[in-house]
């Protein structure tokens, strides 16, 4: 049931351009920077991330008041097949 859930968050366009921005931003990432660059509210860009991170793809890591975005091994690995696949079509 896990992995049916997390495979319909990520074949959506939204979750699947916010993993390949974090796999392409230079170090760590803001989810509020990482919703401009994809055009989405940032409750939005929450949500799916607290998916993401139950699925062991993303990290937060608190710094002070901000929370700053990492993906895992797991999640960089996804990132590039998703953006093989963007390339690809």
């Amino acid at each position: 049931m896990v992995n049916k859930v997390i495979f319909n968050v990520f074949f959506r366009e939204k979750p699947a351009m916010m993993l390949v921005n974090l796999k392409n931003a230079k170090g760590s990432m803001y989810a509020s920077s990482l919703a401009k660059s994809i055009d989405c509210t940032y409750s939005h860009v929450v949500k799916i991330l607290q998916q993401m991170e139950k699925a062991g793809l993303i990290n937060f890591e608190k710094q002070g008041r901000l929370k700053l975005l990492t993906l895992t091994k797991t999640g960089n690995e996804v990132a590039g097949f998703m953006e093989n696949i963007r390339n690809l079509l």
